[in-house]
């Protein structure tokens, strides 16, 4: 079964920082991707995660509103909200 698009919408963008939010219903995917560039993420909801790997690896991930973590360009998957709840977050490149 298809998955819905999250929804993403573009905050700021320049030379230093692209800010982006994600909106996801429940069920709803990033779609895999691999990051360009080191990222930010910041918990604007709870964040109950399913991140789909390379490889056919899973992870389930939880990340309470108000929390951030950071990762390194490069990094490549799919991220599904597994929770029963709208979830979302803004992501914050380094360019």
């Amino acid at each position: 079964m298809a998955r819905t698009e999250a929804v993403a919408t573009a905050l700021l963008s320049d030379d230093k920082t692209r800010t982006t939010r994600f909106d996801f219903a429940p069920g709803a995917e990033t779609g895999w991707h691999v990051h360009a560039h080191d990222y930010v993420i910041v918990a604007v909801t709870d964040l109950t995660m399913r991140l789909e790997l390379p490889g056919g690896e899973t992870r389930d991930v939880f990340t309470p509103a108000g929390q951030a973590y950071r990762r390194d360009k490069g990094t490549e998957h799919n991220v599904i909200n597994v929770g029963d709840a709208p979830m979302s977050f803004v992501e914050v490149e380094i360019l």
